[in-house]
């Protein structure tokens, strides 16, 4: 009889999270007090990661189109601003506690009538508001009451005249914004994916009505291609259409690109056709015009907004989570981040072979020439496979070593982080080399003993 087949996805998670913090990409903010629970600090590599995914996004979605521009607008915004977008009468979910254990469970992801966690009764449900709430000067009463932003797309809306006034953009046209938004969630969890504070990558674009379809499509297509440019594997994405019963109130069609994460395929980026109800929704509230009059066509209209909303840090989950691999040895596994040269956080380590006969020397030489463009990193200790292996963990692409021929012809060993192997390069030729790699890098075809199920 055969046996059952082992799923290793959550010992995937549990590894990927435990190289996370032991190289310096993600801590548990606020660890040394016990952890602030669903809030994440980046650490040296982390945020050299987020911040390549951040910088790709901006190029792609702002300087590639001369008819998107960007914005920062405020987290704490005027509290009419939710009452407009529907966020303080509808932002909630429904809420049931735990009488004996005090946990908080949302009421829609429970099965049972009892807790989950210790089998106790549970309260009645209830409706909870996922807007953190704060107040502004120094009397707490309900005139001062504001919100951190659970969203950035209204700080793009509520700007749309400026925007319009003083950039002389016409329809169609974007706005771009990268910035922090917070969700007092209930139930938060794996990992990064869902947190209490995290950062949008949004960009909003505004259409004549009746071409919204066209650019429904139009967007579709860019933003499936931007995860290829991140060295995405194609198969573990697919789309997911909302029907009639997911559709938010304000959209006329949506849809997900999901990954294939180990915790199972989950929400990456939304692509939504919100119709003119965000626009139309401030013009009532505000009391000000937030038309269009196209001088062309001689007419004045409310444009269609077709929003693309991506999470940076699931983008960042999704980037590790595809580029974490175990690669199996005889003696222990290798363990590699795969990441693009595009966003890996550093593109290359130079190391001196030993320390002795002017090879660190040489080898800071070239690091100080390599660092004017690339971000590298320098390593003189311990033995070079152990350099090797850390470099790895890092999703370094290059590891360039300085030895005893260096001195004779002013070449290097440069190892290549995903096929292992050493050829000789010219010092010369180091930057056309690591910028060809960023530009041409393709993932290769490997064996990864999570991708393999054992029976």
């Amino acid at each position: 009889m055969a046996k059952p087949k082992v799923n290793k996805a959550p010992e995937k998670m549990e590894k990927l999270t435990s190289l996370c913090k032991r190289r310096g990409f993600i801590f548990l903010s606020s660890e040394i007090y016990g952890g602030q629970s669903a809030c994440w600090d980046y650490g040296p590599l982390g945020v050299e990661l987020k911040n390549n995914i951040k910088q790709l996004w901006w190029k792609s979605m702002v300087h590639e189109h001369e008819n998107i521009v960007g914005l920062d607008a405020a987290i704490i915004m005027h509290p009419r601003v939710w009452e407009a977008s529907g966020h303080v009468e509808g932002f909630n979910d429904p809420m049931v506690d735990c009488k004996e254990c005090k946990r908080r469970f949302r009421a829609d992801h429970i099965q049972t009538e009892t807790c989950p966690e210790c089998g106790g009764e549970l309260t009645g449900v209830r409706q909870f508001n996922l807007m953190f709430k704060t107040h502004i000067g120094p009397v707490e009463d309900s005139a001062s009451v504001a919100y951190l932003r659970p969203e950035t797309a209204q700080g793009i809306f509520v700007n749309f005249l400026n925007v319009v006034n003083s950039s002389r953009q016409k329809v169609p046209f974007g706005i771009a914004q990268i910035g922090k938004a917070f969700r007092n969630e209930i139930t938060p969890g794996n990992f990064i994916f869902r947190s209490r504070e995290f950062e949008q990558m949004e960009m909003q674009f505004f259409v004549k009505p009746g071409t919204d379809s066209f650019w429904m499509d139009f967007w579709k297509d860019l933003r499936w291609k931007f995860h290829m440019r991140l060295g995405i594997r194609e198969d573990r994405l697919r789309w997911h259409e909302h029907g009639p019963d997911e559709l938010a109130h304000y959209a006329k069609s949506a849809y997900d690109i999901e990954y294939k994460f180990p915790f199972g395929w989950s929400e990456l980026e939304g692509v939504h056709n919100r119709t003119d109800f965000d626009l139309k929704r401030h013009t009532e509230f505000s009391g000000k015009d937030m038309s269009y009059f196209d001088q062309t066509a001689n007419e004045r209209y409310t444009p269609y907004i077709i929003e693309t909303s991506a999470g940076c840090d699931r983008t960042t989950l999704e980037v590790l989570c595809d580029a974490y691999e175990e690669e199996p040895g005889e003696k222990e596994n290798r363990v590699v981040l795969r990441f693009s040269p595009l966003i890996a956080p550093i593109k290359a380590a130079i190391f001196p072979l030993v320390k002795k006969d002017g090879m660190p020397e040489r080898a800071l030489e070239i690091y100080q020439d390599l660092k004017t463009d690339f971000h590298v990193f320098y390593d003189a200790t311990g033995t070079v496979g152990r350099r090797y292996r850390r470099m790895d963990e890092a999703g370094t692409p290059f590891c360039i070593t300085v030895d005893t021929q260096t001195a004779e012809d002013d070449t290097v060993t440069v190892r290549d982080r995903d096929s292992m192997e050493q050829v000789r390069v010219r010092i010369a030729d180091l930057k056309p080399m690591i910028s060809n790699a960023i530009e041409t890098w393709t993932r290769p075809e490997t064996v990864d003993i999570f991708d393999v199920e054992e029976e």
